[in-house]
């Protein structure tokens, strides 16, 4: 198999048209051009864009949670039907939604224009995901911790909020990073809803510049950028479940 390997990527090296590809992906005094605004303007807001979103994701998401594991009703039966639509539905619908069908149907303009209407669409649909995490990690604790918490004489409510979630949340780190990563490629579905200059993220960026470069070289730029953003991350979810799995 190793064999195989090796005898299909030196297929794939003398196959390859390197001029080609260099001249139509790899032109540096176009890669130059783009410096430093794709670094300073498109990568700054695709993290901005991506806190922003998981930051409101995460405080909704846990919302939802709490109500879901609810002894009321009512609470259980709206947050089960949010969870499902917006995990259901595609996060470009979503986005189209909230920046051009609420608007019309509501006579609402949502803070930010634009990219504030991306913006919140991305915060319902990260919390519809969170919601079901964080519902994952409350009830892995063991039943034992809040039996516990009741028979010192906690109440339910200081029972979740200072025995369960701390250690609910140490459960869900990884799946709850792996979130965040989801969360800064969805940035590029902000393209759907138009955004400044000053407002681009990476892929609006690249291929606005791609366009008016006539070379791809831009979009390459792109992707190492997302690369270099992800990639940590990625590797401090691996680093956080082998720590899960040591402790467990």
């Amino acid at each position: 198999m190793y064999a195989v390997f090796v005898a299909v990527i030196v297929m794939v090296v003398l196959a390859a048209d390197w001029g080609r590809l260099q001249r139509v992906f790899f032109q540096w005094d176009i890669a130059r051009d783009q410096l430093p605004e794709i670094i300073t303007i498109a990568a700054r807001n695709t993290v901005l864009f991506t806190l922003i979103a998981f930051g409101g994701g995460l405080a909704f998401g846990v919302l939802l949670a709490l109500m879901k594991l609810s002894t009321v009703a009512p609470y259980r039966w709206v947050a089960t039907a949010y969870v499902e639509i917006f995990r259901g539905l595609p996060a470009l619908l979503t986005i189209f939604a909230m920046a051009y069908a609420v608007p019309v149907a509501f006579s609402f303009r949502p803070p930010g224009g634009a990219v504030g209407a991306g913006l919140i669409a991305l915060i319902m649909v990260a919390a519809a995901y969170v919601a079901e995490i964080v519902r994952a990690g409350i009830q892995g604790v063991p039943k034992g911790q809040a039996e516990a918490a009741r028979s010192l004489g906690m109440s339910p409510n200081r029972t979740m909020f200072s025995i369960i979630l701390p250690q609910a949340f140490r459960i869900v780190i990884p799946p709850i990073t792996n979130e965040f990563v989801l969360l800064i490629k969805d940035t590029s579905l902000l393209f759907i809803v138009g955004t400044t200059p000053a407002m681009k993220e990476l892929t609006t960026y690249s291929r606005d510049a791609m366009n008016t470069a006539g070379n791809a070289t831009p979009l390459v730029m792109g992707g190492l950028l997302y690369l270099m953003i992800t990639i940590p991350l990625t590797r401090l979810v691996a680093v956080l479940e082998k720590r899960q799995a040591r402790s467990r």
